[in-house]
C-alpha cells in the first residue's frame, strides 16, 4: 500500500468542486434517483432607495403572484418563493436545461426602520417590487434639566 499526501490545493477545492457537480447534475444518494436537497435558486435582486422609501427588486419571471412570499421581521425583509419549470415539460425530451427552478429564499438587512403596516409588494413582467415606505424620523428636542 502506498501512502499518497493530499494536496492542499485540490482539498481547498473539493468542496466548490462539489457544489459546481451539484449544481449541474442535483446532489444524489448513490443508488438512489431522489434528491437528497431540493433545488435552490437565486434569482436577481435590486435594492434601491428614495427620499420616501426602499425599493426591493427580484426578477423571477415565469411565477405566479401566489408562488411568493414576502414577510419583515424587524429591520429583515425576506422574500421567498419556488418556480417549477419541468411541469410544462413532462411529454418533452429535454436537451438542453438553463432555467433555473426550485426553491429560492433572498433576505435583505434594511438600513433604517420601515412602516411595517404600509408595506406593499406588486408582480408584474416577470418582477416583483417590494415597497418598504422609510419610517418617521424622530424630532430631536432639546431637554431642559430642572
Amino acid at each position: 500500500m502506498k501512502l499518497v499526501k493530499a494536496n492542499p490545493i485540490t482539498q481547498s477545492m473539493s468542496p466548490e468542486i462539489n457544489r459546481i457537480f451539484d449544481r449541474f447534475f442535483g446532489p444524489r444518494l448513490t443508488g438512489f434517483d431522489t434528491p437528497i436537497f431540493e433545488t435552490a435558486w437565486a434569482p436577481s435582486l435590486d435594492f434601491s432607495e428614495t427620499d420616501t422609501e426602499y425599493l426591493l427588486r427580484i426578477e423571477a419571471p415565469g411565477m405566479a403572484k401566489d408562488a411568493f412570499d414576502v414577510s419583515l421581521e424587524g429591520n429583515v425583509v425576506t422574500v421567498s418563493g419556488r418556480r417549477e419549470l419541468t411541469k410544462d415539460m413532462e411529454h418533452e425530451e429535454l436537451i438542453w436545461h438553463e432555467r433555473e427552478e426550485g426553491k429560492f429564499v433572498r433576505s435583505i438587512r434594511l438600513p433604517k426602520a420601515v412602516q411595517p403596516t404600509k408595506v406593499s409588494a406588486e408582480y408584474d413582467n416577470g418582477v416583483l417590487t417590494v415597497h418598504l415606505p422609510k419610517a418617521e424620523q424622530t424630532q430631536k428636542s432639546k431637554i431642559v434639566v430642572k
